[in-house]
C-alpha cells in the first residue's frame, strides 16, 4: 500500500524518532522537521485551549507547564491532562508547581539574593525551608539556572536590557551581580544539576551546592593587587 497507494490516500506519519522507522519506508516520505515551540507560543496555544474548554486557569501554572514541556507540545498536553485532575478542574499556579516538584519564583530570587549578599545564614535557611514542599531539587536548579541566563541577558543587552527584560527585580539583581560572577554561579549550577543525582541526599546535595557558590567567586584586581603585595 504504501508503494503503490490509490490518488485518494495520504499517509501522515508523525514521530520523535524518525530513525527507528524502515529506510524503505523514509525513501518514499517527504520529511518535514517541525520545531519546538517557544515557551511564549507553548503558554499561548494552551491558553487558547483551556479557554475553549472553559477551564479555569493561571497564567503563571500555563508558564510552568511550558517550561516543563520543553516546547513539546504532545508533552505539554499530557502534563495539562494532568493539572486539571490535580486542581479538580482547576489550573492553578500552587497546584501546578506542587505537581512538578517546583518552587514559586520568589523563593528562588530569595536563594539568589542570598547568593550575592555572601549572607550564608539566610542562603541555609531558605535551602531548608524549600524541604517543607519535598521539591524536585534538580527542578529548582532549573529554575535558578533560568534566572542567572536572564541576568546574563541583562549583562549582554546593558542600556537596551529594558527591551527584553521586563522584571526590574531581574534587572536589579543584574547590577548587583557582576557577569564574571553571574557566568561562575550559572556553571556551578549546571554542573551540581548533573552531579545531584550521584548524591545520596539530594536535599544535602543542593545545599552544598548553593554553598559552593558562596565559596567560589572570581577575584577582584583589588585582591590581586593585595596577594601580589603580600
Amino acid at each position: 500500500t504504501l508503494e503503490e497507494p490509490p490518488p485518494h490516500v495520504k499517509f501522515l506519519l508523525a514521530t520523535t524518532d524518525p530513525k527507528r522507522l524502515p529506510v524503505t519506508v523514509l525513501s518514499r516520505c517527504l520529511q518535514f522537521n517541525l520545531t519546538r515551540l517557544s515557551i511564549s507560543q507553548l503558554t499561548a496555544h494552551l491558553g487558547a485551549i483551556l479557554d475553549a474548554e472553559g477551564v479555569s486557569y493561571g497564567a503563571e501554572a500555563l508558564q510552568l507547564i511550558a517550561q516543563s514541556a520543553a516546547g513539546s507540545v504532545r508533552d505539554a498536553l499530557s502534563l495539562l491532562d494532568q493539572a486539571i485532575a490535580h486542581g479538580d478542574g482547576r489550573v492553578e499556579p500552587s497546584e501546578v508547581a506542587a505537581m512538578l516538584g517546583a518552587v514559586d519564583h520568589d523563593r528562588v530570587f530569595k536563594l539568589l539574593d542570598a547568593v550575592i549578599e555572601g549572607d550564608g545564614h539566610a542562603l541555609v535557611l531558605t535551602a531548608r525551608d524549600l524541604s517543607e514542599y519535598v521539591p524536585d531539587y534538580a527542578q529548582v536548579l532549573a529554575e535558578l539556572l533560568s534566572l542567572l541566563r536572564r541576568i546574563a541577558v541583562v549583562h549582554a543587552l546593558e542600556d537596551r536590557a529594558h527591551d527584553l527584560e521586563p522584571d526590574s527585580e531581574v534587572i536589579d539583581l543584574a547590577r548587583r551581580l557582576s557577569p564574571e560572577t553571574c557566568q561562575l554561579f550559572y556553571q556551578i549550577a549546571l554542573t551540581g544539576r548533573h552531579d545531584l543525582t550521584m548524591t545520596p541526599d539530594s536535599e544535602a546535595g543542593f545545599e552544598m551546592i548553593l554553598i559552593r557558590m558562596l565559596a567560589f567567586r572570581p577575584a577582584t584586581a583589588a585582591q590581586i593587587d593585595r596577594e601580589d603585595t603580600a
